[in-house]
């Protein structure tokens, strides 16, 4: 399923995409929902959770904001997630992390990501590097403008908060660059379209790029 032009796509068919190819951690399926800070992320996933819980599947979503080592801590963040995660997933074991507490800027209370899982929803910048690869299912980029995206940053969390903003706009944009991620996504989405659809089971794709699923494996 290959398309470039922009197009609404139900989110149900995007899981009947994942559930229709194998499992490539350990028994669960992995999707991935990365792009630039306020393109609109943990909402996808939420809407994404429902509804694969909607058609029963066990289903948990791990926010990347819950493993940075705070705002120059991404690259650390994305190795937890590596290596306590889906390494231990992938063995058969359950996954474990520290959330970070923003506030404290600490690690705090340990969260456990159990290996029984039908999906598992990663979102957040880095949740897509190339490492990450062999064990997803799919790969979702959403994006929209540097000023929505700046204006729902400030929104979120406050004016003081301005100068660090555009820091991890900066970083973002080359570590992007470096790990090619949009032109590695598998679908990439509109964070903020002007067509008219559900919000609540669609979503506007600007590309649709679904890798075949190899069917003696299936």
């Amino acid at each position: 399923m290959e398309s470039t032009e922009a197009d609404i796509l139900t989110i149900d068919s995007l899981l009947d995409h994942v559930q229709a190819g194998p499992a490539q951690l350990g028994r669960t399926r992995l999707i991935s929902i990365d792009g630039p800070a306020g393109s609109g992320k943990s909402t996808l996933a939420d809407r994404f959770a429902a509804r694969a819980e909607a058609r029963g599947l066990h289903t948990q979503i791990l926010h990347m904001d819950d493993l940075y080592d705070g705002w120059d801590g991404a690259v650390r963040g994305f190795a937890l997630l590596r290596d306590h995660v889906l390494k231990r997933i992938a063995d058969g074991r359950e996954g474990r992390y520290r959330r970070y507490d923003w506030h404290q800027r600490a690690y705090a209370e340990l969260h456990l990501v159990p290996a029984t899982l039908d999906l598992l929803i990663v979102e957040g910048v880095t949740s897509a590097d190339r490492e990450a690869d062999p064990w997803q299912s799919l790969r979702v980029w959403i994006e929209t403008s540097n000023e929505v995206r700046l204006d729902r940053g400030i929104e979120r969390d406050g004016e003081a908060l301005r100068d660090r903003w555009l820091d991890w706009m900066r970083w973002e944009r080359d570590h992007f660059a470096a790990e090619d991620t949009r032109a590695r996504a598998h679908v990439i989405v509109d964070g903020d379209p002007s067509t008219p659809h559900d919000t609540a089971v669609e979503l506007v794709a600007k590309s649709v790029a679904l890798p075949p699923h190899d069917s003696a494996a299936s």
